[in-house]
């Protein structure tokens, strides 16, 4: 996105084929971006600054990738055309109001149906700066507004009530954008230019999660995960698993472009215990938790989640979804309204998963099996592919017996 947006060649590496990124990619070529991928791995996009988009001539379809519908909320508010953003049945059922209703603070004109997609977007390249301060600390509305910022007049204040990830802020002044931030606050000036750049990506924090909990429970010798981010505002996680006496050591290489940092992971087998999550490290292992829970269910002792209620509106109702997964699997559990309470067993029961269609679900009781007496059957595991294409692979390659049926 950020690509589109500047002048030049921008040069990716390290780019994930992952639908999500796949559906961004269709969704910017629609609007007339060129962009090139000479290897898998690799992207070029030819920038012309804002001014060079277009109008697409259907609905932009985002598939299953919320983050990219809500930022292209952001992207496409200031235009001088109008677009309709929809997506597959999943994400046709999340909530847009988030995003919506600040940007139309800003000057946008939006609608939405219901608060959930279809999100109809007339241009509005008058917007204007917002002091605005978020209700819930979300990286996706943060960066929304950051990117309607970009074409608005005067300044943005942006407040967030705690730490989210800050890939953008990070991205934005890898591309020439100058961004102030005080405390919790950040400021923008509108009609700033971006220049275009070279952007390597590190590998996922979010997919190597599952490997980190899968290396905790069962790694015979240390698991070793090469080049991973480790983003501090995206690491809660790691941060979870030690505070469970979990043995991993982090081997820091050098960063890669975009200020990003990159380590390699060792992970060693562990007797994890129960804990009770610090309320500030759950924005910060959000994507995370389902896993995290998987790890609690293998743990000595109970393990509490509370202010986790972002859960209950991602690819399914996530909280909801693992509840009734643990309880397939034999775990003594209670379902709260805004997190879980996890009794530890020193096994778990095989059984048959209903994963809704979400792919951090269907890996999360994929890493489950390592503790099962029993085969773990997950139904509807397609989505694994939004974000994780050859997780299959990956896992076979790590030890995990799968089979896809």
């Amino acid at each position: 996105m950020l690509g589109a947006l500047a002048h030049g060649e921008t040069r990716i590496s390290g780019f994930l084929d992952g639908e999500d990124c796949l559906a961004t990619m269709r969704a910017l070529g629609a609007l007339g971006v060129r962009i090139e991928r000479p290897q898998t791995t690799t992207v070029r996009v030819y920038g012309s600054s804002p001014a060079g988009l277009s109008a697409a001539a259907a609905p932009l379809d985002m598939g299953n990738a919320g983050t990219a519908m809500r930022l292209m909320m952001g992207l496409l508010a200031p235009q001088t055309f109008d677009s309709t953003l929809i997506g597959d049945a999943s994400l046709m059922r999340r909530p847009m109001e988030r995003v919506a209703e600040p940007l139309r603070r800003m000057g946008a004109r939006i609608d939405t149906h219901s608060g959930r997609p279809p999100v109809v977007i007339q241009g509005s390249p008058q917007l204007h700066g917002i002091d605005y301060t978020l209700p819930v600390a979300s990286a996706q509305v943060k960066s929304a507004l950051l990117l309607a910022g970009l074409a608005a007049r005067g300044r943005s204040r942006i407040t967030e009530p705690a730490p989210s990830r800050d890939h953008t802020e990070r991205m934005l002044r890898a591309f020439g954008v100058h961004l102030e931030q005080q405390g919790r606050t950040l400021l923008l000036e509108g009609g700033q230019s971006l220049r275009a750049t070279a952007i390597e990506v590190p590998a996922d924090f979010s997919s190597a999660a599952f490997f980190l909990v899968a290396g905790a429970l069962a790694a015979e010798q240390p698991l070793l995960l090469a080049h991973i981010g480790v983003n501090p505002t995206r690491t809660g996680l790691l941060e979870l698993l030690q505070l469970m006496g979990a043995d991993i050591r982090l081997h820091p290489r050098s960063s890669s472009a975009g200020s990003e940092p990159v380590a390699d992971i060792e992970v060693r087998r562990s007797a994890l215990r129960g804990i009770t999550v610090p309320q500030h490290l759950v924005p910060l292992a959000i994507d995370e938790l389902p896993v995290f829970f998987v790890a609690a269910a293998c743990a000595r002792g109970d393990s509490i989640v509370r202010g986790a209620q972002e859960l209950r509106v991602k690819e399914s109702d996530r909280l909801a979804a693992m509840a009734a997964g643990l309880a397939a699997l034999g775990v003594e559990h209670e379902l709260l309204a805004d997190g879980l309470r996890i009794c530890g067993t020193s096994s778990l029961a095989g059984g048959t998963i209903d994963s809704r269609g979400d792919h951090r679900i269907a890996m999360a009781f994929a890493v489950a099996a390592l503790r099962a007496r029993g085969p773990i059957v997950i139904d509807e595991v397609a989505n694994v592919a939004t974000s994780f294409p050859g997780f299959e692979q990956c896992a076979r390659q790590a030890g995990l017996g799968l089979e896809i049926l």
